[in-house]
């Protein structure tokens, strides 16, 4: 193999890595969407707490949609999405364990 295949291997595993890290988060953001509406079918959330939950879904969304916006997500832009995500979940489980109920 020669310099340029090996460097058009690199770009497409990186592209590919992106795109992986990319569809995880999608993933992440419908799961987490689910569990929302399930605690309110099942009555473990009030409507208010709903949309309280709703607003920071939507806070992560713009801060992915602002992050992507330049074409690339960098690592440290990833890692702080992650971190959003994970307060938001450990708040949809908070809120779906506590004693209020619909």
């Amino acid at each position: 193999m020669n310099l340029k295949s090996h460097a058009l291997g690199a770009l497409l595993a990186v592209m590919a890595s992106g795109a992986m890290a990319q569809a995880r988060t999608i993933q992440r953001d419908v799961n987490q969407q689910q569990r929302i509406e399930q605690g309110l079918q099942s009555g473990q959330l009030t409507t208010r707490e709903a949309a309280k939950l709703e607003r920071g879904q939507a806070r992560d969304s713009r801060l992915e949609a602002r992050a992507g916006a330049d074409g690339k997500v960098g690592p440290r832009e990833q890692r702080r999405i992650q971190k959003s995500e994970n307060r938001e979940s450990r708040k949809i489980r908070r809120e779906k364990h506590d004693a209020q109920t619909q």
